[in-house]
């Protein structure tokens, strides 16, 4: 791995606790976009094309996830106390969120295909895979004292 990626780790690592989510959220997507930059071996030419479509892409996903932070996870917790109706109509959003994400995943990879190969793209989602592994172990590490 890059050396550079791996300082950025940890220093994300170590002045994510001193800092707002605002600043923080802007440094994991700064260190998302080197590290899939290089996973994936984007040339200068794929990524003016690559990054618009990629952003465009996780605005969509994090409008979808809140929408379902504010339309049903808090409603989940309270699934206990639903009547039949409201969970009825509680699982139909959810299915029918889940099948949204789907299809903004399916989307996106057509769109994506059409500016790197096949080859980069399962570079990229693996490229995303290891990034979500290596911000999850850098966080556990932190929150555990190491």
């Amino acid at each position: 791995m890059n050396k550079r990626i791996l300082i950025l780790f940890a220093l994300l690592a170590g002045t994510a606790y001193l800092h707002a989510q605002g600043p923080v959220r802007d440094r994991i997507k700064t260190l998302k976009v080197a590290f899939i930059t290089e996973r994936v071996g984007l040339t200068s030419q794929e990524a003016q094309q690559f990054w618009p479509i990629y952003n465009a892409h996780e605005e969509t996903l994090e409008n979808i996830r809140r929408k379902e932070r504010r339309e049903l996870r808090s409603r989940i917790s309270l699934a206990q106390d639903l009547s039949d109706s409201e969970s009825s109509t509680l699982l139909n959003n959810l299915m029918a969120l889940q099948k949204e994400k789907h299809n903004a995943e399916q989307d996106f990879i057509t769109k994506i295909r059409t500016v790197i190969s096949a080859k980069k793209t399962l570079l990229l989602i693996k490229a995303e895979e290891d990034f979500k592994k290596r911000l999850l172990q850098q966080y556990r590490k932190h929150n555990d004292g190491g």
